[in-house]
């Protein structure tokens, strides 16, 4: 039989890492409940982009005569507003007709990337250069620098393109940006998101299962068919 301070200590015990833990799982509940109800592909912006077309060029010079002296390590191939270049040895900008190197492509040049990709009735707004993200910001951890597209549009729609290498990054939006907080208070990772063993997801979790197993503990001594129980 539990003594009543001891009952009491586990009464109030229970009820303050409720009322701590009751947040984060409030958290966890909103954001799983969010998760479970989106459209990965909506939040990864798939309805704002056009269906991919295969790009295909004639008549390109051997790559022997445009760069005979430079060793190539690694070679892509894609249009830059229409041009083909080649992205060598992930450092230089080649057109892939002329040889010509380009050190970083224009605001122009980011456009015409932009509408390869995205849907044509959408209305641009402005077009930013960026040279540098903090670990919170929606474009964090690629390349820099890059534009940043900002069209007219309820979601606050965003397009990113690299500045050296002409590529289209990514598309941000409204929902995205609420996944992203969400998912940021459901991994408890406040930096980069996606560390799932981090201290304090480690120390919630573990509170969470005291705070349970205490609940069942306060059911045990209080429940009244078990005290019959034991003094049988």
């Amino acid at each position: 039989m539990v003594s009543r301070k001891k009952a009491i200590f586990i009464r109030k015990s229970h009820r303050y890492l409720g009322i701590f833990i009751g947040i984060q799982f409030l958290f966890w509940t909103v954001s799983g409940l969010y998760f479970s109800w989106s459209d990965i592909d909506e939040i990864h912006g798939d309805q704002f982009k056009k269906e991919a077309e295969a790009q295909a060029f004639t008549g390109l010079p051997a790559l022997d005569s445009l760069l005979p002296n430079t060793p190539i390590s690694s070679l892509r191939l894609y249009a830059v507003g229409q041009i083909p270049y080649y992205w060598i040895n992930d450092s230089l900008l080649v057109n892939a007709r002329t040889g010509q190197v380009k050190s970083q492509i224009t605001k122009e040049d980011a456009l015409a990337v932009a509408n390869e990709y995205l849907l044509d009735d959408l209305e641009v707004a402005q077009v930013d250069l960026i040279e540098k993200t903090d670990k919170h910001h929606e474009y964090r951890g690629r390349p820099l620098p890059a534009y940043v597209i900002s069209y007219k549009h309820p979601e606050q729609l965003k397009a990113y393109v690299s500045v050296k290498d002409g590529s289209f990054q990514r598309v941000r939006h409204r929902s995205w940006r609420w996944f992203d907080f969400l998912w940021m208070t459901h991994t408890m990772d406040y930096q980069g998101r996606d560390d799932f063993n981090n201290i304090i997801l480690r120390a919630f979790s573990l509170l969470g299962l005291i705070t349970v197993l205490s609940g069942f503990l306060l059911w045990g001594i209080s429940s009244p068919t078990l005290r019959k129980l034991n003094k049988k």
